[in-house]
């Protein structure tokens, strides 16, 4: 699965396109459709910006200069172009690796080797940009603890950018333990203003109201019967722990759910959602004891990820993997700063 596509909108633009020119033609055209003509043309110049994904010019770039960054910089190495491709206060979200591009420099200076950069971007599972972020979704393979066999799971990165570089950065990574014998680097945590999401237009806005309700309503305040007001019925699913299908999804979640009335305020308000055409992509923010710092929390992301389809959720992703080692989420000590305002 890649970027999305729309024909719909490149039929609009085509059809549009035929009819200005069509009536340029005329040699006694009315000043009425002279100003049809006009407008027309403008319509086209602004929807002619934005490629079948939906992307206008601008996302577009930022695509193509986060691609660059991730295949010169990670990918071949070229550890002496970063300053190229990313602010000097690069604030990162992988709490793991230091805020900063001096920290990121450290990081992967560590073992990163130059080498060839490869023509073209590794296959993702989705990617889009939308206003000032960049998302890759990927879909990756781990062995399941208790049978060995392969399974797939989603991981995922996203980007913002400013002035054409990589500013901030978010990732599905939570700190696990250490092995023994191994020192541990300290950490400078990404510390940045609270991120603020793009504007949807009316259509996204409709698919974020409707995965709200399974985001808030049905998977926070547990109504699981709401499922068939808004879940497709081959809803699919990838959870490697849910079972596909609506009807799967309704079993596993019935388990262990608590109905509470629903109210408009989160239980567990998002740190961001990113809309775009038929997607809606939550970050969470988590809190945890770090494994290798005693009395000590730190600040992680959870993901999730749905696609709309005739106006009904009808696909979903996120973080989780089936070996469980997900650390258990804690409230962040008085004084813990999260974000810069």
């Amino acid at each position: 699965m890649s970027i999305y596509k729309n024909p719909l909108q490149v039929a609009i633009i085509l059809f549009t396109a035929l009819s200005v020119a069509a009536c340029s033609q005329e040699e006694t055209m009315p000043e009425q459709a002279n100003d049809m003509a006009a407008d027309m043309a403008s319509e086209v110049a602004v929807v002619a910006t934005e490629d079948q994904s939906g992307m206008n010019a601008a996302e577009q770039e930022n695509l193509r200069i986060a691609e660059e960054w991730w295949r010169t910089v990670l990918m071949g190495g070229r550890l002496d172009q970063a300053e190229q491709y990313m602010t000097e206060r690069y604030i990162q979200h992988n709490p793991d690796v230091s805020t900063g591009r001096d920290g990121f420099l450290q990081f992967f200076g560590a073992f990163a080797q130059p080498g060839p950069i490869p023509e073209d971007f590794p296959p993702t599972d989705v990617k889009f940009a939308e206003g000032d972020y960049v998302v890759f979704v990927w879909e990756r393979q781990a062995e399941d603890p208790t049978t060995g066999d392969s399974y797939d799971y989603s991981f995922f990165d996203v980007l913002r950018m400013q002035d054409g570089k990589v500013d901030e950065h978010w990732d599905s990574v939570f700190r696990a333990t250490p092995p023994e014998g191994i020192a541990v680097m300290p950490v400078a945590p990404g510390v940045g203003p609270r991120p603020v999401a793009p504007a949807n237009s009316a259509a996204e806005q409709a698919v974020e109201d409707l995965v709200t309700i399974e985001m808030k309503d049905i998977l926070q305040y547990q109504n699981i019967d709401l499922a068939m007001e808004v879940m497709a019925e081959d809803y699919i699913q990838h959870n490697p722990n849910v079972p596909d299908g609506r009807a799967g999804f309704v079993e596993f979640f019935s388990q262990f759910a608590d109905p509470q009335p629903i109210q408009d305020a989160w239980p567990d308000e998002p740190e961001v959602i990113i809309t775009h055409d038929d997607i809606a992509l939550y970050i969470m923010t988590r809190y945890s004891e770090d494994p290798a710092r005693d009395n000590e929390v730190y600040k992680w992301n959870w993901f999730d990820m749905f696609r709309v389809e005739n106006g009904l959720v009808q696909e979903h992703w996120d973080s989780a993997t089936r070996d469980n080692n997900v650390p258990p989420s804690v409230e962040p000590p008085e004084g813990f700063i999260s974000f810069s305002n």
